[in-house]
């Protein structure tokens, strides 16, 4: 009984499973299609909204499509009216240029008929002069009792006196207008580079004498028998001067160099006070090799001074050595480097290379240094220097020029020359004996008295100017033209001056009368 039930119950169970299965099933089942039911509605709305949103935005492309087909039109009309109104303009232009070319071409004929006329009444008339001037020709010469070629001598000769006359004149007052102008930017130029380059106005002067602490000190210079004296004066190539002179020797050498490896050699062995020719000889050896290296060190702070680079190493040292050269009392090293900045100031004022002036002032004095040592003029040296370091053929023109011993090849050599007699002449620079200002002074009166017609001559204001009285009787006025410009140019031949030399010549008519 117990199986059975068992068994029933198991049935049941599953009748009961499988109903609740069947009824899963039916629920599942009849969700589904109301889903599915539901999802085709809303797929019918979406689908029917679509439709509607696709009508409306139909409709408004449309709407747009027209307005701007409109729009089109309308602006096609515009440009087409335009274009109208432009032709006919265009065409009203072109009917009025037919119009004025149609006058011009009747104004032009009208004018070619008139002369056409105007030629045959000018031939006429030339036909009429020509008889008439035949017949006058005619009648001169039956009156003057001159043929035409002696009359037309003598008119060329009176036109050619004339004419030299007006010349001369015309010659002269743009000569003193040139004069006058150039002078003036000269003098304003000149000014303002000798006003950038302040160079000391007191020249420096060579010291050759050495002050001794003691009389005692001289007899140890000179040694035994003078034996320290020949060796210090057999390694230095000077002479020692031990006079009368208290606490002082004198050193005598014709080379500075010497004359300052001396001084050195000298000063060392006074500090010292070890004075004996081995001594003597090592001391000489220092002195040398210092001066070098001080003759080194001049070279290159004057290069660095006058703005110059690029230099050779031996052409500083050449350079270096006119540190200890002097000319009229004027220290050439110095003088050297005021005519390398004042050829640049002037350079930069003129529009020329600045650099080129510079470079050419800086070197045209540098064969003074070695004037001692090799044979020729020191123009002659330094352009061989020179030219042995390359430099440029500017440079050499430079050296050459600013004694006319070359013709200029550019505007810098002319500036070198003129910054050169700029250094040379300003106050203080250089000092002449009085022998030599007289003797240069009565030769600049004789040059200008050797002229035809000159009755007196004076130099004033130190040289720099000759004012000339001519004879009124032997040189007119365009004469007296000529006769200062040649007197300038005989003074460029002949003399040798710094700076430049004013000629003026005097042409004086008096007329005497007395009343009694």
């Amino acid at each position: 009984m117990s199986t059975i039930d068992a068994t029933g119950f198991y049935v049941i169970t599953v009748v009961v499973g499988l109903i609740a299965f069947l009824l899963g099933y039916l629920l599942r089942r009849t969700i589904a299609e109301a889903r599915i039911k539901s999802a085709e509605e809303a797929a019918r709305r979406i689908v029917e909204e679509a439709k509607r949103e696709a009508d409306a935005r139909q409709r408004e492309v449309i709407v747009e499509a027209k307005d701007e087909a409109f729009r089109l039109k309308r602006e096609a009309e515009r440009e087409i009216r335009e274009q109208r109104a432009e032709l006919q303009r265009l065409e009203r232009r072109l009917v009025q240029r037919e119009e004025n070319l149609e006058r011009k071409l009747e104004s032009l004929e009208k004018r070619e008929r008139q002369q056409a006329e105007d030629e045959q009444r000018l031939i006429a008339l030339r036909e009429d002069a020509e008889r008439f001037r035949q017949h006058q020709q005619t009648e001169l010469q039956r009156i003057a009792g001159l043929s035409v070629e002696e009359a037309r001598a003598q008119l060329l000769a009176a036109v050619e006196a004339q004419t030299r006359s007006e010349a001369a004149q015309l010659i002269r007052r743009i000569e003193n207008e040139a004069r006058d102008e150039g002078d003036r930017r000269a003098r304003d130029i000149l000014a303002l580079a000798i006003q950038r380059c302040a160079a000391e106005h007191t020249a420096e002067v060579t010291v050759s004498v050495v002050p001794l602490p003691n009389e005692e000190m001289k007899g140890r210079i000179i040694g035994r028998e003078g034996r320290n004296i020949r060796a210090l004066e057999s390694l230095t190539g000077v002479d020692l001067i031990i006079d009368e002179t208290p606490e002082a020797v004198t050193i005598s050498s014709f080379d500075p160099i010497r004359r300052e490896v001396a001084k050195l050699a000298l000063e060392k062995l006074i500090v010292d006070g070890r004075i004996h020719p081995g001594r003597i000889e090592e001391v000489v050896e220092k002195a040398q090799r210092e001066l070098e290296d001080r003759v080194r060190e001049e070279g290159e702070q004057a290069a660095l001074e006058a703005g110059v680079h690029g230099l050779h190493p031996e052409e500083i040292k050449v350079l270096g050595r006119l540190r200890y050269r002097h000319s009229y009392g004027q220290n050439l090293l110095k003088h050297s480097v005021e005519v390398a900045l004042l050829a640049g100031t002037l350079a930069t004022h003129l529009g020329a290379d600045t650099r080129l002036a510079r470079r050419a002032g800086l070197l045209h004095d540098i064969g003074k240094a070695l004037t001692h040592e090799v044979e020729g003029s020191h123009v002659a040296i330094g352009m061989d220097l020179c030219r042995r370091y390359h430099e440029p053929p500017e440079v050499l023109n430079a050296i050459a020029y600013h004694h006319g011993e070359e013709e200029p090849t550019s505007l810098e050599a002319v500036l070198v020359a003129a910054a050169d007699a700029i250094s040379a002449s300003r106050p203080g620079a250089r000092k002449e004996t009085v022998e030599m200002y007289i003797k240069r002074l009565q030769t600049l009166e004789e040059l200008a008295t050797s002229f035809a017609g000159v009755e007196k001559a004076y130099a004033i204001q130190a040289g720099r100017e000759i004012r000339v009285i001519v004879k009124p009787t032997e040189i007119d006025d365009v004469g007296a033209t000529t006769l200062a410009r040649d007197i300038a140019r005989k003074i460029e031949q002949d003399l040798e001056y710094p700076g430049q030399i004013k000629v003026t010549v005097l042409r004086e008519t008096r007329v005497v009368e007395y009343a009694r």
